[in-house]
């Protein structure tokens, strides 16, 4: 089997983030990196599918040189092959799912794997974007995966239960928590990925197809107020959901 799966290198969720000077962007001074955490259960998966089945897991990202820490992450993990698509800062998802696209129409996988969504920008877009460029379908926020014979049996889990999909291969499938437990890498096979070869190509330039104009760091939450639950405080109550929190 064929396995083709995507990463992303966005900032550790502990890492305290501050809006740049251009106010369109973070500030990258004393960001710490990680692999973006739903890619690591697509890693994960592809490994077991190999595992399963036998091939290879191919890891793609798409960015600058620095991205090659992400793909030693998955070298570490297991996967047979890296892949850099190097060129700026993704400007946009376009950008990301068209040179995907462009190698995974070169090693025509059998399934492409990543995360549902990366945690820097939430957009949600790329799975659906590289359906629609490769032709292939796609199976969102995944959290079981059964494939036999060449058919694909993926659950979902949507709002007061689950949802059962099916469909054939090749296919697209982005991976929700709880789809499996990522392993972590061992300190020998650290060692060794610091010394694997990244196949890295050069990434092709597009027009954005969409534009950041502003960037803001959400408010410090006010403190809440209580009130004793009397008929006296009925009216004031009213009064904050109207006026202070606006829910009525």
């Amino acid at each position: 089997m064929n396995i083709l799966v995507c990463v992303s290198r966005v900032p550790d969720t502990a890492t305290r983030i501050i809006v740049g000077g251009d106010g369109k962007s973070i500030d990258k001074n004393g960001v710490k990196y990680i692999v973006n955490p739903y890619d690591e259960f697509a890693l994960e998966e592809g490994l077991r599918l190999r595992e399963k089945n036998g091939g290879t897991v191919t890891a793609i990202t798409v960015g600058t040189d620095a991205a090659t820490d992400v793909l030693r992450t998955a070298l570490a993990m297991g996967v047979d092959k890296a892949v850099l698509v190097k060129g700026d800062e993704p400007a946009d998802s376009y950008y990301v799912a068209h040179n995907i696209a462009k190698v995974a129409k070169e090693i025509n996988p059998d399934i492409i794997i990543l995360g549902r969504q990366s945690i820097d920008f939430d957009s949600f877009q790329l799975p659906s974007m590289l359906a629609e460029m490769l032709g292939m379908p796609s199976v969102s926020v995944v959290s079981a995966l059964k494939i036999e014979n060449g058919s694909v049996q993926a659950e979902r889990d949507v709002e007061g239960g689950k949802e059962t999909v099916v469909c054939s291969l090749p296919c697209i499938i982005s991976a929700q928590k709880g789809l499996n437990e990522p392993r972590y890498p061992k300190l020998p096979d650290i060692m060794k990925a610091k010394s694997k070869p990244i196949d890295t190509r050069d990434a092709e330039k597009t027009e954005p197809k969409t534009t950041i104009i502003g960037m803001e760091i959400p408010s410090k939450a006010r403190a809440g107020k209580v009130l004793e639950a009397t008929d006296a405080n009925i009216d004031e109550i009213v009064r904050l959901l109207k006026e202070d929190a606006k829910v009525i």
